[in-house]
């Protein structure tokens, strides 16, 4: 009946309590004309919620660059590699002399021996802790003493300082590992005079090579402690 007379089935049941004009105004505002809502409106978001949302996008940011980034190299790769390794035309005494020299210089500034004007008194528990936490790359190591009897005598420029050992170059352009343990070394440092230039007899050390099991850059943070070892 409705679809006969072309008037809009809603329209239709609308006249059944309103007029006919009141009932064609609210189908054609409510009905026809009513927006229609895509999405259902959200409250305004906490300040927690906006902060764990920043939170979560920069973890995820940091997780696509970190899957990209090239991992490290394990220690079997660098062996494989030579990485560690002193090329052999490198192997040569005279290259680490001027090493040397500059460690002497940073070696002064350690022991506050580069002040000439002024009398410095080196005793074990003065200047063992600063000693001990030394850069020894570029010193001029003697083997002492040695439960090796073979290793007494060697003498060269550390050229790597391991946790265990001293690799040093000799003068005849041999690079030797000597271990640390069961081992003293002997090195010494010339000392200025007031007019700048080095005494004859300059400051002789000797360091017990268990005292220097750690890696170089640890060393600094590590506790000095003399102690007497017997079985050397």
């Amino acid at each position: 009946m409705a679809e006969s007379t072309g008037i809009p089935f809603g329209q239709t049941l609308l006249e059944r309590a309103f007029s006919p004009d009141t009932a064609a105004t609210h189908y054609t505002e409510r009905v026809l004309k009513r927006p229609l809502t895509i999405r259902a409106t959200s409250p305004t978001p906490s300040a927690r919620a906006v902060r764990r949302r920043a939170l979560n996008e920069r973890k995820e940011q940091a997780r696509k660059r970190s899957k990209h980034k090239p991992r490290p190299l394990s220690a079997a790769q660098k062996r494989k590699l030579c990485l560690n390794e002193i090329p052999k035309e490198q192997q040569r005494y005279a290259i680490y002399e001027p090493l040397h020299d500059l460690w002497i210089g940073y070696l002064r500034e350690v022991l506050n021996l580069s002040d000439v004007d002024r009398a410095v008194y080196l005793t074990p528990a003065s200047s063992g802790q600063m000693l001990a936490s030394a850069d020894m790359h570029g010193a001029l190591f003697r083997v002492v003493r040695s439960r090796c009897v073979s290793r007494v005598g060697l003498e060269g420029i550390v050229v790597r300082d391991t946790r265990f050992t001293f690799e040093i170059i000799t003068k005849k352009n041999v690079v030797k590992a000597i271990p640390k343990e069961h081992t003293v070394f002997r090195f010494e440092v010339p000392v200025l005079a007031k007019d700048g230039e080095e005494t004859p007899k300059p400051l002789v050390f000797e360091i017990n090579g268990e005292q220097f099991q750690t890696r170089a850059p640890d060393r600094a943070n590590k506790k000095f402690r003399m102690h007497y070892q017997p079985d050397i």
